[in-house]
């Protein structure tokens, strides 16, 4: 495990209640965190953080063993979900702080829909927004959600999903592909050591 302060803290409950949306990102209603992943999952509001620091190295995060889903899964350096009535900026500062202890300026990048199953009993299917941020603040995990973190330069992780993706979880895959092609030119501030969009946390979309 990495040098680190280890906190406890829960934060995640079963019952709080997540944003469902359609295929346009329109609120449709709510539904408990449980029943919203049960089966084939209902689709619902979601967000991913990608925290790079100054040396362009991407903040990975390794699932605790006791998520429902993808546990002990290497991920990307933040996601979670909007609860009832919370907007992306208060939500995505909120799980920051809450997971990994640090506060960053984020930058909206897009949004994409899509469905994985687990196993028969539970799936993810949202309408996830991407999000980049910069942060050289020694992160303070708390263990109920993550087992540990790394920052990992590109070319490794590359290296690391080509010959081992069964060890990242879905979602982190299909965005990093897309981040690095689609949307290469948003990404390379962040690998440059630069930043991107520090100043306006996020966007007025959000």
């Amino acid at each position: 495990m990495a040098e680190q302060t280890i906190r406890q803290e829960v934060v995640s409950f079963d019952n709080e209640e997540l944003i469902l949306v359609d295929d346009q990102d329109h609120e449709i209603g709510y539904l408990d965190k449980a029943r919203a992943h049960e089966g084939e999952a209902v689709l619902h509001r979601a967000f991913s953080l990608f925290v790079f620091n100054s040396r362009g190295e991407l903040l990975l995060q390794k699932r605790a063993e006791g998520k429902r889903l993808w546990p002990g899964f290497w991920s990307n350096s933040c996601c979670s979900h909007p609860r009832r009535g919370e907007t992306m900026a208060i939500a995505t500062q909120r799980r920051l702080r809450q997971e990994l202890g640090i506060e960053t300026g984020l930058e909206y990048i897009y949004k994409f829909q899509y469905h994985a199953q687990f196993d028969p009993s539970g799936a993810e299917r949202e309408l996830c927004w991407v999000f980049l941020g910069q942060s050289d603040q020694a992160p303070r995990i708390n263990a109920l959600e993550i087992a540990d973190w790394r920052y990992v330069a590109v070319a490794d992780l590359e290296r690391e999903m080509d010959q081992r993706p069964e060890d990242f979880t879905p979602w982190f895959k299909l965005e990093w592909q897309r981040l690095n092609g689609e949307f290469r030119s948003r990404l390379e501030p962040y690998l440059d050591g630069r930043g991107g969009g520090l100043a306006a946390a996020v966007g007025a979309e959000l």
